[in-house]
Formats: C-alpha cells, sequence, structure tokens
C-alpha cells in the first residue's frame, strides 16, 4: 500500500501537469511506457520462489463462504468511498470553489498523496497493536474533516488542510481492514489481499458516483464532501453494528462461572 500512496504524491500531480501542458494522449503515452518498464522490472528483479504461489484456488475461493468476511469488505467499500468522493473532484475544488489558478491542481494532489502516505505508515503501526482503533479513528476523524470541508472549503487555507487531512485519516484506516480480512480466513492470505483491493475499487465507483451524482443535481461543487461524509458514515455504522453482533454471539458461547462447559 505504501508504493500506491506515494504514487500519489508524484503520479496524479506529473500525469496532470503534463496533461495541462502537453495533452492527455502524451500523459497515456507516458503511463504505458511506466507500466512496461514494472513489468519489466517484475520479470528481472523479483526472485523465482514457492512462497508466492499461494494456496490452491479451491482453499482460497472457501474463505468467500465466510459472512464476516463479506461484512469488512462492505464497510471497506463504504467507508473509503469518501477518498474518492473528495480525490476526483480536486481539480473543481481548486479552479471552481476556492478560485485558484489550474496550475494549483498538481500541488493539491500532491498534498492528499502526502496525507495519504503518511497515514498509510501510521495506520500499520496502529493495526499491530488494535484491531479496530485504526479503522474507527480514521473514520472518525474523516467524517470530521469531511464537513469541514464542504462548508469552509471554499478558502484556500481550509481546503489544502482538509485535503491532507483526508488522505491520512481515510488511510490510516485501510490497513486495519487488511488485517482483519486477513484474521478472519487466515488460510486465504492471497485471496484476502486482492478482496482488500477489490473492495477500495468498489469505493472508488460508489464515491465517485456519488461525489458527481450530488454536484450534478446542482448541490454546488463542494457537495460531494457530504456524499463522501454519508458513505464513510455508513461504513462505520455496519462496523459497529457487526462487531456488537459478533460480541452478542461470543459472550453467548463463553459458559457461565461454576458451568459444565
Amino acid at each position: 500500500m505504501t508504493g500506491l500512496t506515494v504514487a500519489t504524491i508524484v503520479g496524479s500531480p506529473l500525469a496532470t501537469f503534463l496533461g495541462q501542458t502537453t495533452g492527455w494522449r502524451v500523459t497515456y503515452v507516458i503511463v504505458a511506457g511506466v507500466g512496461a518498464a514494472a513489468l519489466l522490472a517484475l520479470l528481472v528483479f523479483v526472485p523465482r520462489t514457492r512462497d508466492l504461489s499461494g494456496s490452491s484456488l479451491v482453499k482460497e475461493i472457501g474463505a468467500l463462504r465466510k459472512p464476516a468476511v463479506w461484512t469488512i469488505m462492505g464497510v471497506a467499500a463504504l467507508g473509503v468511498a469518501s477518498i474518492f468522493a473528495v480525490y476526483s473532484f480536486i481539480g473543481p475544488y481548486v479552479t471552481d470553489a476556492a478560485g485558484l489558478d489550474l496550475g494549483v491542481v498538481p500541488i493539491a494532489l500532491a498534498l492528499f498523496g502526502i496525507g495519504m502516505t503518511a497515514g498509510n505508515l501510521y495506520g500499520g503501526r496502529i493495526a499491530d497493536r488494535h484491531p479496530s482503533l485504526g479503522l474507527v479513528g480514521g473514520f472518525g476523524t474523516a467524517l470530521v474533516l469531511l464537513v469541514l470541508l464542504a462548508l469552509y472549503g471554499a478558502q484556500p487555507w481550509v481546503l489544502f488542510v482538509t485535503l491532507v487531512g483526508i488522505g491520512a485519516a481515510m488511510m490510516t484506516a485501510i490497513p486495519t481492514i487488511q488485517v482483519r480480512l486477513t484474521d478472519l480466513a487466515p488460510e486465504s492470505p492471497t485471496l484476502m489481499g486482492a478482496m482488500n483491493l477489490a473492495s477500495l475499487n468498489v469505493a472508488n465507483a460508489i464515491g465517485a458516483w456519488a461525489g458527481g451524482a450530488v454536484i450534478g443535481a446542482g448541490f454546488g461543487t463542494l457537495s460531494s464532501a457530504w456524499a463522501g461524509f454519508f458513505l464513510t458514515l455508513a461504513g462505520l455504522l455496519l462496523f459497529f453494528s457487526t462487531t456488537r453482533v459478533t460480541r452478542v454471539a461470543e459472550q453467548s458461547l463463553t459458559p457461565l462461572p461454576g458451568s459444565i462447559g
């Protein structure tokens, strides 16, 4: 995940700058070239080892029979959607809402990427120590920042601070999601890693669609932050509800003192 977040500091701002100065076609050619270079590097430098083979396909897929796995994927798809309800519209935030020059957009993208990278590194440490703090704290902090962005994002300094903060808060939660998926299905580590990323891609689609829908409905450019707020709130509530159900189930299975277990 660190590679992905570091890429948002350089890749998106650079691609945006190239698109503004040379056209989008040149940007796509360069992206294709970078992808080819990455593929070549994998072929040359990644060692051949059976450790990368993973478990059997049947064993891996068997994890999808667990309802808890799908629940955490739902938490990720809803909760993380606010990243994309914001990230997809950083350009309009900068130019339309804050009234800044188009050349500031790559800077805003880089700031968001810096926040994501910091949050990912911090979130990984939290996920090692606590089963839910990273998710609850990340989602909760993001909710506060999304409200500030929606209400006061037309002020440039508020816009930049909240962009960094939202990126950091949401990425703080993602390592916890990965750890919980792996804990739920330790026999399927490869699939759980893939399902985490699949959930984030669903979040991408939901967040961008919801943000575009509210802006298209005439609620203003910053209204996409409200869309992100309600999506993350739904993800957090889903997490709380399923955690409570799990605790009740565990308590019901715990023998009473003095009873024969």
